[in-house]
């Protein structure tokens, strides 16, 4: 990625270039390439950022916040481009996807803060009720904190009657 020219000019990032970072994200053997990692989420945010207009922005602003997450980056960093896709981008099909995963991936189980984690997927329900993801929500709401023995004991009873 070229970052500045000749007589100090600011080159955007390209499609090549997210070509590129895409390219180096997996191994031959299609496992995640962690040194690439944090290149690509930087060549996606940034090609977004420059390119708000481009008909394929949120694509690469989604797939910053979702490499991020999926990867165990930092939960800031996450943080930081969930809120940054959802308020460019509120209406888009993957609004309630990001905040679902902002939820459930990032507040609940890297930081473990359930306060955040609960307006997170209160926000799915009120804000995207017609989303798949607003009934997960809700499900999430109401076993939020729970261990997974909690949860099989209660599934188990519920079968039971």
């Amino acid at each position: 990625m070229v970052i500045a020219a000749a007589c100090n000019r600011v080159v955007k990032t390209t499609e090549e270039d997210v070509k590129k970072a895409e390219t180096a994200l997996f191994n031959d053997n299609l496992t995640t390439n962690a040194e690439a990692v944090p290149s690509a989420i930087e060549v996606f945010s940034k090609y977004a950022e420059e390119n708000p207009d481009a008909a394929n922005a949120s694509e690469y602003l989604f797939k910053a916040f979702e490499v991020a997450v999926n990867t165990k980056q930092d939960p800031k960093q996450s943080i930081e481009l969930a809120e940054r896709f959802l308020k460019a981008y509120p209406k888009s099909d993957k609004a309630p996807v990001a905040l679902f995963m902002l939820a459930s991936f990032v507040y609940e189980d890297q930081l473990g803060d359930l306060d955040q984690a609960r307006a997170a997927y209160q926000r799915v329900v009120d804000e995207y009720p017609e989303s798949p993801f607003a009934n997960d929500a809700e499900v999430s709401i109401q076993h939020l904190g729970m261990t997974p023995e909690e949860l099989i004991k209660m599934f188990e009873s519920q079968q039971g009657e």
